[in-house]
């Protein structure tokens, strides 16, 4: 009887630390993506980034903690061809973007989450691009072997200051919107 009660309690104790421990999952930064959308008064331009590395934390269904690496130096534009396609990836790679030279590497931290139903999780997370770091919150949708978000970013915070109203006046038609949009697409 002693043995059968040290059994189950050895099993029980190994299953509640076995339940207990989060999962690490890597992304395939090949297979995943983010699209950019950058909006001014005449028009937007819209383009793709790459991953470099990342992960999630998991701790059962509950998305627990993850970190993700981008490698600012692949930003290309998809709606331009040529000169002009080649003029405005090295002007957003430019001191007066995001300075690549200098800031290769953006990343986000995610701090905390919250599931707000089945497979949908309220993320808060430190973005840092250039150097500086902000806290950001956006929404995540998980299933199977996939993860989508959608990150609206004020590009002022992070002193990514061209064309933008918030630091220049009288700018008219050359104004940029200081929000762009990230729609991030993970598999893993």
């Amino acid at each position: 009887m002693k043995k059968k009660i040290s059994l189950i309690t050895l099993l029980l104790a190994v299953a509640t630390t076995a339940w207990g421990q989060s999962a690490v999952i890597k992304i395939n930064p090949g297979e995943s993506n983010i699209h950019w959308l950058a909006k001014k008064v005449t028009g937007q331009h819209e383009g793709n980034i790459n991953f470099i590395e990342g992960g999630f934390e998991l701790d059962g269904k509950q998305l627990a903690g993850g970190s993700f690496i981008v490698d600012m130096s692949s930003i290309m534009c998809t709606d331009l061809t040529g000169t002009y396609k080649d003029k405005l990836e090295g002007h957003l790679k430019s001191d007066d973007f995001f300075g690549v030279k200098k800031f290769p590497k953006a990343s986000l931290v995610i701090t905390k989450s919250e599931m707000k139903m089945e497979n949908h999780h309220l993320v808060s997370a430190d973005l840092t691009i250039k150097g500086i770091t902000h806290p950001i919150n956006f929404e995540m949708h998980m299933e199977g072997n996939k993860a989508m978000a959608k990150l609206v970013i004020d590009r002022s915070k992070y002193n990514v200051r061209y064309g933008s109203n918030s630091f220049f006046d009288n700018l008219g038609d050359k104004a940029i919107d200081d929000e762009f949009e990230l729609d991030i697409n993970l598999k893993f």
